[in-house]
């Protein structure tokens, strides 16, 4: 029987191209089977974009929990071994016996002798490109707001956790929650806008739209149901010309519904800012909206 040729002998080693968390496991699959293997990766080391995942599928295990092992496995496999920074240029051969041309940029530093001091980055003949934090927008708010809110403010200044009762005292005074004075009030307590917006919009008592000067709340629960609460709603909102959540064009009058004001006795009940109306029926409303309107 005649010898193989040398193009036909297969060669005990393989090449893994891509060190993210699938080549690193294909690594270790194959260094398990005896086969010598070399990882190659064009990044300065191994791992892939997986590590800036916060969770993963489907244990929403961190992601350095799934590669931290294979990590610390490949680093010891006395079979694998890793070339970074590096790209493969060609290939020639068959499959089973093949050679590579790899392009491997340098590092500048003995990987050998590196201790991680950090000494090189101090020293790399790379210049780095240099970040400025941009100035901040610039709040578009008016010296009286901006004099008023200053007050609220201070007013607050020693209270623990005074988030909270800022924005009320600030919805209180402005009948709602104007967007220069949130973004006035996130700069001067030092907080991220998002907190401020999150508190905002998450208490039914605030509002970012403008209200009216008589806000009326209809209770909705279930006694104030029962008894045409719905029947008073629908009086309100021909009376005014709006549908509730809205505000009357002069600025007068805004209709809300709440689940329970506390006074089931008094069934149905509406509330026209701190004034209780017990009692109510649809035939009323016209003379209560008047009462308002004229004070």
């Amino acid at each position: 029987m005649p010898p193989k040729k040398t193009e036909d002998k297969k060669i005990g080693a393989t090449l893994v191209v891509g060190g993210g968390i699938g080549g690193m496991q294909a690594a270790l699959d194959l260094a398990a089977s005896g086969i010598k293997v070399y990882l190659l990766d064009s990044k300065p080391s191994i791992g892939g974009v997986m590590a800036q995942l916060d969770k993963t599928f489907p244990t929403n295990d961190c992601a350095m929990c799934t590669m931290a092992p294979r990590l610390v496995e490949v680093g010891r496999h006395k079979d694998i071994e890793v070339i970074t920074l590096a790209d493969v240029e060609s290939i020639k051969g068959t499959a089973g016996n093949f050679t590579l041309k790899i392009h491997k940029r340098p590092r500048f530093v003995d990987e050998e002798k590196c201790t991680g001091c950090g000494l090189c980055v101090a020293n790399c003949p790379v210049h780095n490109i240099i970040y400025v934090t941009p100035e901040k927008d610039k709040i578009d708010i008016s010296d009286e707001h901006a004099k008023i809110m200053n007050s609220i403010i201070k007013e607050y200044e020693d209270v623990e956790g005074p988030l909270v009762p800022i924005l009320q005292r600030t919805n209180e005074t402005f009948n709602y929650l104007p967007e220069p004075v949130l973004r006035y009030t996130a700069d001067k307590l030092n907080m991220p806008l998002s907190v401020v917006c999150r508190i905002a919009t998450f208490y039914k008592t605030f509002s970012l739209e403008p209200r009216g000067k008589h806000i009326i709340s209809v209770c909705l629960g279930t006694a104030c149901h029962v008894k045409g609460a719905g029947r008073v709603t629908s009086a309100l909102e021909g009376e005014l010309g709006i549908k509730r959540g809205e505000t009357t064009k002069d600025m007068l009058f805004t209709i809300e519904t709440v689940r329970c004001i506390g006074c089931c006795g008094l069934a149905p009940v509406l509330k026209v800012g701190e004034n209780v109306h017990g009692l109510m029926s649809k035939t009323m409303v016209p003379e209560l909206l008047h009462t308002y309107e004229k004070a």
